[in-house]
């Protein structure tokens, strides 16, 4: 990876993804190009001379080196940009975890942590520290993303627009660490999995009610976003039967450790991501996770 020098024209730079070379090398002619992504994750828009009259207002933004793009879908665009007809927004919508309403943050660790089989579950206390249960899903905890306009300028009474409202949601997990399944542990359709092993799942308002629903609420209890809200998120994790039954993978890819709060005794862990998008203005949230196997 490399910066591309941006000092003259504008460098237009676009490779296909490793998913796309592999489809492109079959030579079946089925190849085509249906999806690409642009972003601006590089760009510092506080340079904009506000105090200049002329076309030099934006030079230095303009000469800003850029990133080479690259093929590897794994590190994707985290600003990604898109197209919104009005231009009177003001406020972009985000995504951000409730806490409040799902509680399964560990507050020692900052971060979500997944008890990978029963005897781990059993050796948890969910008082000093919540645990997503990654085989009894539903005596465990769960995850709440909420979606809208995190600002105290407009009222959480106002109803969001219906252009900033996601609807559907990219639920992205490594598949060799855990499957993504509701509330009550019924497990979501898995829409693709890559060549790097991570799993994409897409949750749809109406069509996957036990997932994404609107956010109907007014008031400040249990809630994270202050301005208007648009709809929310709700999972849970299960651990893989790689994870559930076996210690590989922690012995391959994770450490040994102790004294994690709300757990006793030694385990093994391994940290990861859960990354959520949502696929109408492009929001996107890594949630932290750590998967625990008492040893």
């Amino acid at each position: 990876m490399a910066f591309l020098d941006n000092s003259g024209d504008i460098i237009i730079d676009a490779v296909l993804t490793d998913t796309g070379r592999y489809r492109l090398a079959q030579g079946d002619g089925s190849f085509k190009i249906a999806k690409f992504a642009l972003g601006d994750d590089e760009i510092d828009y506080a340079l904009y001379n506000t105090s200049s009259e002329d076309a030099s207002a934006d030079l230095q933004i303009m000469q800003t080196p850029i990133l080479e793009a690259f093929t590897n879908n794994a590190s994707s665009l985290k600003s990604k940009l898109v197209s919104i007809s009005r231009n009177n927004i003001l406020y972009m919508p985000v995504l951000l975890a409730n806490n409040e309403k799902a509680n399964a943050l560990n507050s020692t660790l900052n971060m979500y942590v997944v008890a990978a089989d029963e005897t781990t579950e059993n050796n948890t206390n969910q008082t000093d520290a919540p645990f997503l249960f990654g085989e009894n899903v539903a005596n465990g905890s769960s995850l709440r993303i909420d979606q809208g306009i995190d600002s105290n300028a407009i009222s959480p009474k106002f109803s969001i627009e219906t252009d900033l409202e996601e609807t559907q949601y990219i639920v992205e997990i490594d598949n060799r660490l855990g499957t993504i399944v509701d509330t009550d542990g019924a497990a979501a359709s898995v829409s693709f999995i890559d060549d790097d092993n991570i799993a994409s799942y897409t949750l749809s308002l109406n069509s996957d009610p036990s997932y994404v629903n609107k956010n109907g609420s007014t008031t400040t209890a249990g809630q994270v976003i202050q301005g208007p809200r648009g709809t929310t998120l709700k999972l849970s994790i299960q651990a893989s039967i790689e994870l559930n039954t076996s210690t590989y993978l922690f012995d391959t890819l994770g450490s040994d450790d102790s004294g994690l709060t709300g757990l006793t005794g030694n385990y093994k862990y391994i940290d990861t991501i859960v990354r959520i998008q949502g696929a109408t203005t492009g929001a996107q949230l890594d949630l932290p996770v750590r998967f625990v196997k008492s040893s």
